[in-house]
């Protein structure tokens, strides 16, 4: 690993223009085929508080991480190297609870999305939604909807159609890893980090 520590330098000059109808989405995070990972609700850094991401290759894609083990208001989502894909905050005095994430690092200007949950809601309703750009024009993109189980849950979009799946990982026998082991399936054209950052903020939902 080149880097333990959020490398915070922007990608680009695009993270300081502001959202329009056309989401960020990096090239680097979209295929053509369904991907499908392994989270390990586990920080690779003493005392952290975040998890860990890996490809079906097994190998390290993600890591999110906020370098306190008691205040989880503030994570970064993270590549290998340490680059900080998405910067989260948990907005304060938020009773429904409100997500906000910021492109790259920092938590400075409009954030990219906000992912607001709904208390209301009985199993197979919709958990929380995502609006992109802080646009209230724009409405609800995208709707997490629970399952079955508490760590089971589907990610839809605007047109009801699947693009991404979370379940409790399984051996090839049939048995869980544990709660803290998950497999996301995400389906092609979508960018997976971006589907990360909304895995990583269920995760958080108390």
């Amino acid at each position: 690993m080149a880097k333990i520590y959020p490398d915070q330098t922007l990608k680009n000059s695009s993270s300081s223009s502001s959202p329009s109808n056309s989401f960020y989405s990096s090239p680097c995070y979209v295929t053509s085929t369904r991907e499908t990972f392994t989270i390990w609700m586990k920080s690779l850094v003493f005392h952290g508080n975040g998890c860990t991401v890996f490809n079906s290759k097994g190998e390290i894609v993600f890591r999110v991480d906020n370098y306190q083990e008691r205040n989880s208001n503030q994570v970064f989502l993270m590549d290998l190297c340490g680059q900080v894909l998405f910067s989260i905050k948990k907005e304060k005095l938020r009773l429904l609870g409100r997500w906000s994430g910021y492109l790259n690092g920092g938590f400075k200007g409009k954030p990219w999305f906000q992912v607001k949950r709904n208390w209301k809601f009985s199993r197979g309703d919709v958990i929380c939604k995502v609006n992109l750009g802080c646009d209230k024009s724009i409405g609800s993109c995208y709707k997490i909807q629970q399952t079955d189980k508490k760590s089971s849950f589907h990610v839809s979009n605007s047109d009801g159609q699947l693009v991404a799946k979370v379940k409790q990982k399984q051996s090839s026998r049939g048995f869980g890893y544990g709660d803290d082991v998950l497999t996301l399936e995400v389906e092609p054209h979508v960018d997976y980090s971006f589907i990360v950052a909304l895995v990583t903020i269920c995760a958080r939902f108390d």
